[in-house]
């Protein structure tokens, strides 16, 4: 019967007939002629098959309850326009005499189904306008928000009391602020929301309403009765039950990201975007609206009046000066730039062009060109403050921001992109942007937005994404940089494509200054010979034909008389062999002569670099900025970028995490390379700034293994019961990163710490079905999860290789021991070398109360009193046992012509085991010894308490640097770290081998 209203197409008819026989089975005779009756209307039957046949959601929540399906029709909301006071009274009659935690989480679900089954109903037949579709998500995350938050915060205050401020005296209301598209009231239909919490003072709670004589009641913190709310909110919505989830909730956007608190105080919020807020967050607060809030204006038991301003006006004048500034700003333009660079490279790398939001012309680039202009002069026209897009684009042609009919033009583009992406999600209610691969669902989905075909969709979107870029490119992105077809570059064409004799070809290379011509000749010819090329297609082999003139010709210009052309016309070479299949990488490189120079300059400099970026082409899009490459961004800027690019991902998907970690690693790491090989930066910064990336990627990686282990068992319990907000885990690092010595291929030597209580185990999670733990099995397998994390070979390769050998009793101890077991062990237990070890060992990443408590141990450990003759004994035979096993072997005559920089007499590690010698013999004396973990720096505390001279400690600190100079250099050329021949380094030998000998004598 519904078949009839559909077309015949793509098996339409057939799936919608299976559908119908699916839900009378399990509908009752009753339900089945009632649903008859309601057919007999023919507008009422065909839009049941839209329904249907557009969202399988709503089929399934139809089929599961066919009673439901008869509610809706009764009631006739199906055909209503609701407001937000309609969605929050409905809300709120359904929540009538609810009184547990389990209730409300019932409620709030069954109430979220029956609203997503009549949005998703009207948006797929046409009934609702984009914005009220968007409205009507807004309006339902609110309502459910501000609910949750009502029944919360009055159970909290029959525990704990009323919030009261110190300097108000006030009782204290919980602002929620909605951002992105639910700040902007453009909620979509399977989204998940952004959310900050903030109340206005500190102070405590108080027990206003004691009856008389009874007895006093537990109080708390505003603090952790605001954080015990918004934990309590969050998992009313966002926890995943048998009735589903009412929304994602998602955090990350709050001062200082998951590091930071969960709510704060506006005072403490208002200081954070005033010295800390980056230029995102200006972006991201733009859309920021108050959309819930709790306390004096909606609590039952408060007797005070009403402010005259709300808590959220207030927190929003608050925050206004922070997005909007009072001149014209265009210091913006860079950072959305910024930003829409970092997405490009997330669809390119990920291949997800067919995304509607992030893809080329999508919706993300009608916001940005929104934003641009609200940002650079929002401050001054308070218009341009207004959240939604549709409000803004008339506004902005109108006032000449963009040309004449641009804004209507975008509108339009706007609107059919928010319809396709309602109608990709409400398909199955998930969030997800891309379009569909399946013939089929292509042509449902054209169906559902009342196209003949998908091919007439795809070229309106085509079309309407290309105007969308183009405007975009015109408003916002870089001008590329005017490329002139010259004659110097078009001579090499025919030289490529093989269209001259060799005399010819040979004669044109020498001329181009090109030395090895014959040689250069052969490389070329191997090329256009080998697989990859010969089985490009046409597209690509135009592109290569574009490019290799323009290497070529590039090669020729401003070489270094010494460099090896031919070596680094091999490694580029290499490079264009690995992207034979994804040619929009030379279509880069051949439209940004900048980048071109920059690749040729770098893969002459450095093989290990031209390995890099053959083997992750992506890492190329950071030439295409030589200010960015040879700058790398400062700690914090690095702990910016990275938070930026994780916001974006959920905690669950664990494969794209690596991959978005991975690749911040390497392009990171290639900055501080091309700074290196280019002498734009000093060795020590080079390891601080490894060292750094390395840090930073540790503290992401534990809180990607933390959500991920309470998400399956809770969270563990402190010695009081009570749940641990933040792991009580730390990461020690020793060796090379202990040192803030890391190079660019250095692994990690790592110690892992926790807090945990004895005893207690985790709270569990009664809706997975997981079991609790006990609090050391949780941070042993948190501890497996990071290594897993950190080791795991992936597309990208590794994130950092870990060692864990220096762990209390090495492989066969435990992978995570207590601060207490770590001590006595140090005591009672380690050997000569460990004490050694101890020296470059610190605290790198978690928690920082373990942290302080580590670096007692160490500072007690490292300054006892100790025999020296005993000492010197244990650390010369490690020294020569370690030269027999790693150093040089061979005759007398085969060492003097090898030097292996690290393991060899004279070497690094001559010099640090005196070090380490120096501050486990006199630190007891000289504590201050013992503050420090890198050799540099303990070399100079040597110095400054009389142990070596300043003529010693001058001559050791150049040899060690010059050695790790050489070290990092020799890497670099993918060369181990052995000079061979006759070295520069026989002074710098001569003199560790001397002071070695004077230096451990010097107890005697």
């Amino acid at each position: 019967m519904l078949a009839s209203y559909v077309p015949d197409l793509a098996n339409f008819r057939s799936t919608l007939d299976q559908y119908s026989q699916q839900w009378q089975e399990r509908a009752s005779e009753e339900q089945q002629q009632a649903l008859s009756s309601y057919l007999n209307d023919d507008l009422l039957a065909k839009q049941l098959a839209k329904a249907w046949l557009g969202s399988e959601f709503i089929f399934h929540c139809c089929r599961d309850n066919p009673g439901l399906l008869l509610e809706l029709l009764q009631s006739e909301e199906l055909q209503e326009t609701w407001s937000r006071e309609t969605f929050t009274r409905n809300l709120q009659a359904h929540a009538k005499g609810v009184e547990k935690d389990s209730e409300l989480d019932r409620v709030l679900r069954q109430f979220r189904r029956r609203a997503m089954i009549r949005i998703i109903w009207r948006d797929v037949n046409q009934l609702a306008s984009l914005e009220e579709t968007t409205a009507d998500m807004s309006a339902l995350a609110e309502s459910c928000t501000q609910l949750a938050l009502e029944f919360h915060y009055a159970a909290l205050v029959k525990r704990f009391g009323l919030p009261i401020g110190n300097e108000s005296g006030r009782i204290q209301s919980l602002v929620v602020l909605g951002m992105g598209k639910l700040g902007a009231r453009e909620l979509n239909v399977s989204s998940d929301i952004d959310l900050i919490f903030a109340y206005p003072e500190s102070g405590e709670t108080e027990h206003r309403y004691v009856e008389p004589g009874g007895r006093a009641k537990k109080t708390t913190s505003n603090q952790e009765f605001f954080n015990r709310l918004g934990q309590k909110i969050i998992k009313s919505l966002d926890a995943q039950t048998v009735g589903g989830f009412v929304f994602r909730v998602d955090m990350r956007l709050r001062p200082y990201g998951e590091s930071g608190s969960l709510v704060m105080n506006f005072g403490s919020m208002e200081e954070y975007y005033q010295t800390q807020g980056r230029e995102w967050e200006r972006y991201a607060m733009i859309k920021a609206r108050v959309i819930a809030e709790g306390g004096p204006q909606t609590d039952v038991l408060s007797e005070e009046p009403v402010q005259e301003q709300s808590a959220g006006e207030e927190l929003m004048e608050l925050l206004r000066p922070f997005s909007y500034r009072r001149y014209i700003d265009f210091s913006a333009i860079d950072a959305l730039r910024d930003m829409k660079r970092m997405i490009n490279r997330e669809v390119h790398r990920k291949g997800i062009a067919t995304d509607v939001k992030l893809g080329f012309g999508g919706i993300r680039e009608v916001e940005f060109i929104v934003q641009v202009f609200q940002l650079i002069r929002g401050g001054r026209d308070q218009r341009l403050q207004e959240r939604r897009v549709l409000k803004l684009l008339p506004l902005l042609q109108e006032d000449g921001y963009l040309p004449e009919g641009a804004g209507d033009k975008l509108a339009e583009a706007y609107r059919l992109l928010r319809h396709v992406e309602h109608a990709i999600q409400g398909y199955q209610d998930k969030q997800t942007q891309a379009l569909p691969i399946d013939a089929h669902d292509l042509e449902r989905l054209a169906w559902v937005l009342n196209y003949a075909s998908w091919e007439s969709l795809a070229a309106d979107l085509q079309q309407h994404r290309e105007q969308v870029n183009a405007e975009f490119q015109a408003v916002i992105a870089e001008p590329e940089e005017e490329t002139k077809e010259d004659d110097e570059s078009d001579a090499f064409l025919p030289l490529w494509l093989g269209e001259l004799e060799d005399e010819s070809a040979i004669e044109l290379l020498e001329q181009r200054g090109y030395q090895q011509a014959d040689k250069l000749l052969q490389q070329l010819r191997d090329l256009r010979q080998s697989r990859a090329i010969l089985a490009m297609q046409s597209e690509g082999r135009n592109r290569l034909d574009k490019f290799m003139p323009r290497l070529l010709h590039t090669l020729s210009q401003g070489r270094n008389p010494d460099e090896d052309i031919a070596e680094t016309l091999s490694r580029v070479l290499g490079l264009v062999s690995s992207v034979a299949r994804r040619t929009i990488y030379l279509v880069l490189l051949t439209e940004n002569p900048v980048a071109l120079a920059q690749l040729v300059r770098l893969c002459a400099a450095s093989p290990w670099i031209a390995d890099q970026l053959s083997k992750h082409p992506a890492l190329l899009d950071e030439l295409l900025d030589h200010r960015s490459l040879y700058s790398p961004p400062s700690r914090q800027e690095l702990a910016d970028q990275l938070r930026q690019e994780c916001l974006r991902i959920e905690w669950e998907d664990l494969e794209e995490y690596m991959e978005a970690l991975r690749y911040f690693r390497m392009a990171n790491v290639l900055r501080v390379a091309a700074c290196e090989v280019t002498d734009a930066m000093p060795l020590m910064k080079v390891s601080d700034h490894l060292t750094d990336i390395a840090e930073l990627l540790l503290e992401e990686v534990i809180e990607l293994a933390w959500q991920q282990m309470i998400a399956r068992h809770g969270r563990p319990r402190n010695s009081n019961g009570d749940n641990v907000e933040r792991p009580e885990f730390l990461v020690l690092g020793y060796g090379k990163v202990g040192g803030i010595e890391l190079g660019h291929s250095s692994d990690l030597d790592l110690v892992f710490i926790h807090g945990g209580a004895a005893g207690q185990s985790t709270s569990g999670r009664d809706d997975s079905g997981e079991r609790s733990l006990d609090n050391l099995i949780f941070y042993t397998r948190m501890a497996q999860k990071i290594i897993h994390i950190m080791n795991t070979q992936t597309v990208s390769g590794q994130l950092y290789e870990v060692d864990m050998r220096l762990r209390p009793n090495g492989n066969s101890g435990m992978l995570v021991t207590t601060i207490a077991a770590f001590d006595q062990y140090l005591q009672e237990e380690a050997w000569t070398w460990e004490k050694q070890a101890l020296v470059r060992a610190r605290a790198i990443a978690g928690d920082r109360e373990l942290a302080m408590q580590f670096d007692t141990v160490r500072q007690n450990i490292l300054c006892q009193p100790r025999e020296l003759a005993a000492l010197r004994e244990d650390v010369v035979q490690m020294r020569e046992k370690m030269r027999k096993h790693l150093a040089t072997q061979g005759s007398e005559g085969e060492k003097a012509l090898r030097f292996d920089i690290k393991q060899d007499v004279g070497g690094i590690v001559d010099i640090e085991f005196m070090v380490q010698y120096g501050v486990l013999a006199w630190a007891h004396e000289q504590p201050s010894l013992a503050q420090w973990t890198d050799n540099i720096r303990i070399l100079g505390c040597l110095e400054q308490t009389g142990y070596l001279s300043a003529e010693d400690t001058a001559q050791l600190i150049e040899a060690y640097k010059a050695y790790r100079s050489a070290g990092h250099r020799l890497a670099l050329q993918r060369q181990k770290s052995v000079l061979h021949g006759k070295t520069d380094f026989q002074a710098e030998r001569q003199t560790v081998q001397r002071l070695w000998q004077h230096f451990m004598q010097l107890s005697e």
